[in-house]
């Protein structure tokens, strides 16, 4: 998976999800992935700072139980998180 960032002018963040048919075939798989990201960052929105934020889904997303979607995009939104701080500090 892949979590692009960019600051935004306004008082909360924002989230895009992009899932290819090319990278994950079923219907299912897809919505599925689409709800669990949606699901972590709703979680995890207030660590953030205000940010535009697109997550793109990869091949074998989908292969993940959902408990291990739900962790890895935790690690990913914390991680975010405190790159987003450190940057914010150096500006």
């Amino acid at each position: 998976m892949l979590l692009l960032a960019r600051p935004n002018g306004l008082g909360y963040s924002r989230l895009g999800c992009v899932v290819a048919k090319k990278n994950v075939r079923r219907a299912v798989g897809r919505n599925r992935i689409k709800r669990v990201v949606r699901d972590t960052f709703r979680r995890q929105q207030q660590l953030l700072m205000p940010m535009d934020i697109v997550f793109i889904a990869h091949k074998g997303l989908d292969l993940l139980v959902p408990q291990a979607q739900t962790q890895c995009l935790q690690k990913n939104w914390q991680r975010l998180a405190r790159r987003a701080e450190q940057t914010g500090e150096q500006k």
